[in-house]
């Protein structure tokens, strides 16, 4: 590629782009921007899999070029080592003026690239890597990440991050300038949302609780399916996937409410909100058991009150932080399940209840506002490529 084909932004990412809420709308801006992207989105995958069924395909990014890289479905050390391999050598092929590395796995690549064609490089930390639940019990991970993380995070022409208690922490972790905090915030739509049915048999007479995304463990699947006998009116959906999908259809079966537990497929993040939009209550009930869940502000909480839905939410410091101030939802110790069972038969036993929460939603997006954080993501590229 000859030096005046260089890309604005050269674009790295590990993991399933179309789900990828918080890099899609990063793409976006920058294509709105008027910058030449190339994004590399690296996927783990097993030896004999070609494609994951139920997932969406790549989005359409104007002004972006995609290309993807597989690399065999491990994890730790071992999988780092392919993953940077083969994300340096893609990168080295693709000369910019900034590379973005979305996520600590992608970090080292990004800055080799970077090095050869003396290009910035911006950071964006989107979890506590060291502190994650896979290296919870697990010190020799725990210290491998945070040698890995220390070593490159200091080298970072600009560190994002989500949330404040993250940005904190990282600066007194790694002595940097605190980071940039840009909520993971859906981009404002012209107009009101059109809902789409979450699933064409649901019956409209009763209350519809979601929870969308990744079905995993210390995410409260398995305390939200055991509420549901005790729960009447309500009908609960899991929109996403995940490798609890199937242990949690067999424990609706096995407390007999199967009829009330549905299971939708994802969507692109493009048409979420519609989606979202068509349930009454949204669910995050991430569990305390690391730092990261503990310091987390997860999507799907933004995405819940950007679609004008109330939130059931677990009480850790960064959710609070959105749902109390301003009296949106219900807040629950984390594990509890008589807590969750018990705010989850107030909220769908009150329609008035569930009316003030939502009337409440607009004072939520004067404090986290998308635009901005919009700005903000905008104004850091832009004193970098000038």
């Amino acid at each position: 590629m000859h030096v005046r084909d260089r890309f604005d932004v050269a674009f790295a990412l590990h993991g399933d782009l179309p789900s990828n809420s918080r890099a899609l709308r990063q793409l976006r801006l920058l294509g709105d921007a008027g910058l030449r992207v190339r994004v590399v989105v690296a996927v783990s995958r097993a030896p004999d899999e070609t494609a994951r069924p139920g997932m969406p395909d790549l989005p359409d990014l104007p002004g972006a070029r995609i290309d993807t890289i597989s690399v065999a479905a491990q994890s730790g050390p071992p999988f780092f080592r392919e993953l940077h391999r083969r994300m340096r050598r893609a990168l080295l092929e693709t000369p910019a003026r900034a590379f973005h590395a979305s996520g600590l796995y992608v970090l080292p690549a990004a800055q080799a690239a970077a090095r050869a064609c003396d290009a910035r490089v911006v950071y964006d930390v989107r979890e506590l890597y060291p502190h994650v639940p896979s290296t919870v019990g697990k010190p020799w991970a725990r210290a491998f990440w945070s040698l890995l993380e220390r070593r490159y995070i200091r080298r970072a022409d600009a560190i994002l991050t989500v949330g404040d208690a993250i940005a904190d922490r990282l600066s007194r972790t790694y002595g940097v300038a605190r980071p940039a905090v840009l909520y993971n915030i859906p981009l404002r739509k012209p107009g009101p949302l059109r809902p789409v049915p979450l699933a064409p048999d649901l019956d409209p007479g009763v209350v519809t609780i979601l929870h969308q995304g990744n079905m995993m463990k210390a995410r409260g699947c398995e305390e939200l399916v055991a509420a549901m006998p005790d729960v009447e009116g309500a009908a609960l959906v899991f929109l996403g996937g995940g490798p609890l999908r199937l242990p949690l259809a067999e424990q609706a079966a096995a407390l007999g409410v199967a009829r009330r537990v549905r299971f939708v497929d994802p969507v692109p993040s493009d048409r979420l909100l519609e989606h979202t939009a068509s349930a009454d209550l949204g669910v995050t009930l991430l569990q305390d058991t690391c730092l990261n869940h503990r310091f987390a502000l997860p999507n799907k909480l933004f995405e819940y009150l950007m679609a004008g839905l109330p939130v059931i939410a677990s009480d850790l410091p960064e959710i609070r932080r959105v749902v109390a101030p301003c009296d949106v939802g219900l807040l629950c110790e984390p594990g509890n399940q008589r807590a969750l069972t018990d705010a989850l038969r107030r909220a769908v036993a009150s329609e008035s209840l569930r009316a003030r929460w939502r009337r409440n939603i607009p004072c939520v997006f004067e404090t986290f506002n998308p635009d901005s954080v919009s700005k903000r993501f905008l104004d850091i590229y832009e004193g970098l490529l000038r």
